[in-house]
């Protein structure tokens, strides 16, 4: 004797499942019904594990086949367990955006010392000083720097009333606005916290703000890759990520693992490009040499070899670190020729930063995240 598989499916609507509401047909619990001779054979799935929830849900099928098809078949069920959803961490808000802020650029290295910090603050100024709306950042928990380029290491941030909620005003100098955990440790004051401490400080500084309309947020991240990049990828929507590195080997490495980072599927944020740094070196009394102390074009090559667009390249000039450690960065300097060097680069961040908003989708998140549409720069 063959048996009609949509006599059987019709039984089985007469089903359902404890716990849920819909009979287990309509609610997609059964997976499949073979037909052999005498013999039936049903695959459910269940998201409860509870074995006398199991059970009955078997007897019930048995019965009801045999009841309202056939008292002569021979019903079989196999019952697979639905693997449960992984638990999120609590500590992380996952791609939950920032109203008013229209791109979220991350600034990356593969090792410290390469002078991201440097270059963040600079391109800052620079959109800023092209008519942008700019924020920063500082998400290096461990080694915060961005209060002391802007000469806002005393400064502390105010609290400010936003639709009945205490938010905390980010601090500005230089038509930027820039909130870091600095503001909130001593300068002799070591950060000691494991990540999941340093990811719920990195929420705080992002959503409890009052950041109000940006057209760029440039986010300061430490050096490598570990649980803070995961944390801010997990939090923002980022709109793409730029990566400095300087063109010796050890650092080229390092910078080969951040762009992979960043390309790696779970996360496939776009990488705008790199910037390499410390690039080479002119002496003020031999202003047409250039001496390639850490090698030659190595980010550039990096670049190339990766497919992605190299952004350009900065010199090693004494005045570049003296102004940031003097709190008063170098792109301020109107009419200098590092002044002109950070203002092609910026171009570039834009330029790439618009080809990425007409080309790509909204960034998708580690579980990752959505963002809205970048009008700034479009």
């Amino acid at each position: 004797m063959k048996f009609n598989k949509s006599d059987i499916l019709l039984a089985l609507e007469t089903i359902t499942i404890a716990g849920e509401g819909e009979n287990m047909v309509a609610s997609g619990a059964v997976t499949n019904v073979m037909t052999f001779a005498d013999e039936v054979v049903v695959d459910i799935t269940m998201a409860t594990p509870a074995l006398h929830i199991k059970k009955r849900a078997e007897a019930d099928i048995i019965k009801t086949i045999q009841e309202k098809v056939s008292l002569e078949a021979k019903v079989q069920v196999n019952i697979t367990m639905q693997a449960p959803a992984k638990p999120s961490n609590p500590n992380l808000i996952k791609g939950k955006p920032i109203a008013g802020i229209k791109n979220i650029i991350a600034i990356a290295s593969g090792k410290g010392g390469v002078g991201k910090s440097t270059v963040t603050a600079n391109l800052a100024i620079t959109l800023s000083k092209m008519g942008f709306k700019v924020g920063v950042l500082d998400a290096d928990i461990y080694g915060p720097s961005i209060p002391i380029m802007f000469d806002l290491a005393n400064e502390r941030p105010l609290s400010v009333n936003v639709d009945g909620k205490s938010k905390m005003k980010p601090v500005e100098n230089y038509g930027v606005k820039v909130l870091s955990i600095g503001f909130f440790t001593k300068p002799d004051q070591a950060v000691i916290w494991r990540g999941p401490m340093a990811s719920k400080a990195l929420n705080q500084l992002i959503f409890d703000a009052a950041w109000g309309e940006l057209d760029f947020m440039l986010l300061d991240l430490p050096p490598g890759t570990g649980d803070i990049h995961l944390s801010i990828m997990q939090s923002l929507p980022i709109t793409g990520a730029v990566v400095v590195s300087t063109p010796q080997t050890v650092a080229l490495a390092d910078a080969k693992k951040g762009v992979a980072m960043f390309q790696q599927e779970s996360i496939d944020v776009p990488v705008l490009g790199i910037i390499e740094n410390m690039a080479y070196f002119t002496p003020a009394e031999l202003p047409d040499n250039k001496y390639y102390i850490f090698g030659k074009q190595g980010a550039k090559h990096l670049a190339e070899d990766s497919k992605i667009p190299f952004l350009g390249e900065l010199p090693l000039i004494q005045s570049i670190r003296e102004a940031g450690d003097a709190g008063h960065p170098v792109a301020l300097q109107d009419g200098t020729a590092i002044e002109e060097i950070f203002i092609d680069i910026t171009k570039n961040v834009v330029r790439e930063t618009v080809k990425r908003n007409k080309a790509l989708p909204a960034t998708q998140a580690i579980q990752i995240t959505t963002m809205a549409g970048c009008s700034a720069v479009k």
